[in-house]
């Protein structure tokens, strides 16, 4: 399971794993027209009216014609080879069929278990600047979890581990139930992992936040340092990708609705 969610979070170094697949030869596009077909009570992608399929062999058919559509766009947007680097939804997809369905607790629980240690809830104490930008952007989501799912989170200034209450977190277990199907809870848990907040993720799942405004959210520290030092060419084309594998997370969250 652990290789499961390393795929989903699309481990250590993105950048490092889009070059690593360019060394493979990748297969050539095979079909003319990628569609969408009913396929009993789901929707399947077709190519050239024949299912699509997973690595792991399951037929890829989703619970949605907008989700669906959206593997299917990926699949027509390939141009003389099929990248999968270029297709997140897909790849996102394929994780949740032949990963998560067979053990969604598994994922919920690592997911949960990010909300224990959420990037909200550790503060800088100086300068203050940065701990009136973190503030700007993290008090509305922590006001947000009090208010709505009932989850007072603790905050601390530092990097320090801080237990969170019991009810917080039970609280937090609660409303991520809501996403129980295992499509949701890979985009979820994708999302969890791109920003470091189990909150930041359930809040765009749930609609409180935009998907944009959670990805600023997530890295106003990074920008804080932007601002003072320069943006290195390295981590700016792993910041463009992980934001690419975070806007296909929200997108198939909100296709599934």
């Amino acid at each position: 399971m652990r290789d499961l969610l390393t795929d989903l979070d699309g481990g250590d170094d993105p950048v490092k794993r889009v070059r690593n697949a360019m060394k493979t030869p990748l297969p050539k596009r095979f079909y003319q027209q990628a569609t969408v077909g009913q396929s009993g009570g789901g929707f399947a992608v077709l190519l050239d009216s024949k299912p699509a399929r997973t690595p792991g062999r399951a037929a890829l058919t989703l619970p949605t014609g907008a989700a669906a559509q959206l593997v299917a766009d990926e699949f027509s947007a390939q141009v003389d080879v099929i990248d999968p680097v270029s297709m997140p939804v897909l790849r996102l997809v394929n994780s949740a069929i032949d990963g998560v369905s067979t053990d969604p607790r598994a994922v919920h629980e690592d997911i949960a278990r990010f909300s224990s240690s959420d990037l909200l809830c550790y503060r800088a104490g100086s300068p203050a600047s940065l701990a009136a930008r973190q503030g700007e952007a993290w008090d509305p989501v922590i006001g947000w979890a009090r208010k709505s799912l009932g989850a007072r989170f603790i905050l601390a200034e530092g990097v320090m581990p801080v237990p969170q209450p019991r009810e917080a977190l039970a609280a937090f277990d609660t409303a991520l139930a809501r996403f129980a199907d295992p499509l949701s809870l890979a985009a979820i848990h994708s999302m969890t992992t791109l920003t470091g907040s189990a909150l930041l993720a359930l809040a765009v799942a749930m609609g409180e936040l935009m998907v944009e405004q959670a990805w600023s959210a997530a890295h106003v520290d990074e920008d804080f340092n932007v601002s003072l030092w320069g943006e290195d060419a390295e981590a700016s084309a792993r910041r463009a990708f992980r934001r690419t594998e975070m806007m296909a997370a929200a997108a198939l969250l909100a296709a599934l609705s």
